[in-house]
């Protein structure tokens, strides 16, 4: 019994060393265990951005010129940028020392600086029948012009240039009292004809006027809007003008060929790009 005693003692004393000792783990780590992955670098090479080309600059605009199309269309200048060639006051052959050329504008001086001045209206040197005239005005701050068309020149009988010739209204419509009366405002047909809208841009910015006479057929056109349609020298045309300011004048609206004209009222006003084209 004593042997069998030990024995047993033996055998249970090598399993307890064996459940102590340390043990290699062979198995998957557990996810705690497995070691963080390795950034990969990138395989291939991002494209370039394509960079915004920069805007292209406006191209120059040149006042006072005629452009391929408008040579070949018949369009001619009544300015040339730099003088006052074509032009001289109603009913002299010079024109008046107020009326100067700067910036490439024609443009009326009526600043009272103390300086003698000499104005007064201006009309081409060439008369025209049948036409398209075209040209920007700019009026200053309470001030009043006009275009007039088909002026008879003859001082002796006609003391100013509008007593044969109708106008075409250039005024500060707000700060001008003639702009606030009906039919004396910008666009309209001074006195006569009302414009269908109104379409001036306020003082001292351009304006545009297009002009067109053809057989009595008048057209106005202010900054691209149809303003003004009429027929002169028929029946009733004299009514219009039996009925306007006009009435005591019996050769006014009557010429069928004549001068262009630009009015001295006394303001300031500037002119470019004045062209014309005979139909």
């Amino acid at each position: 019994m004593k042997k069998i005693k030990t024995g047993a003692a033996i055998v249970l004393s090598a399993i307890a060393v064996y459940s102590c000792a340390p043990r290699t783990n062979t198995g998957t780590p557990t996810t705690a265990e497995q070691p963080a992955p390795v950034a990969q670098a990138p395989t291939t090479t991002p494209e370039p951005k394509e960079e915004t080309p920069a805007p292209k600059p406006a191209p120059e605009v040149v006042h006072n010129t005629l452009t391929p199309e408008e040579k070949a269309a018949g369009w001619q200048l009544l300015f040339d940028g730099v003088s006052t060639d074509g032009w001289h006051a109603y009913g002299s052959k010079t024109i008046g020392t107020a009326w100067k050329v700067a910036n490439g504008t024609l443009y009326l001086d009526a600043t009272k600086d103390g300086t003698p001045k000499t104005g007064g209206d201006i009309v081409t040197d060439k008369e025209y029948k049948n036409f398209e005239l075209k040209l920007d005005w700019k009026i200053d701050k309470n001030g009043n012009s006009g275009i007039c068309i088909y002026v008879h020149e003859n001082k002796d009988r006609f003391k100013y240039m509008w007593y044969t010739g109708p106008e075409i209204q250039i005024v500060d419509n707000e700060g001008h009292p003639d702009g606030r009366v009906y039919k004396h405002q910008a666009g309209d047909l001074y006195d006569l004809i009302p414009a269908k809208t109104k379409a001036a841009n306020p003082p001292l910015e351009w304006n545009q006027y297009l002009i067109r006479c053809v057989n009595g057929k008048l057209d106005i056109y202010l900054n691209d809007q149809h303003v003004v349609s009429t027929t002169l020298w028929d029946e009733n045309w004299r009514n219009l003008v039996a009925n306007s300011k006009f009435k005591g004048i019996p050769e006014f609206g009557t010429y069928k060929v004549g001068r262009i004209g630009l009015q001295d009222h006394g303001n300031n006003v500037w002119f470019r790009n004045i062209k014309i084209r005979e139909l």
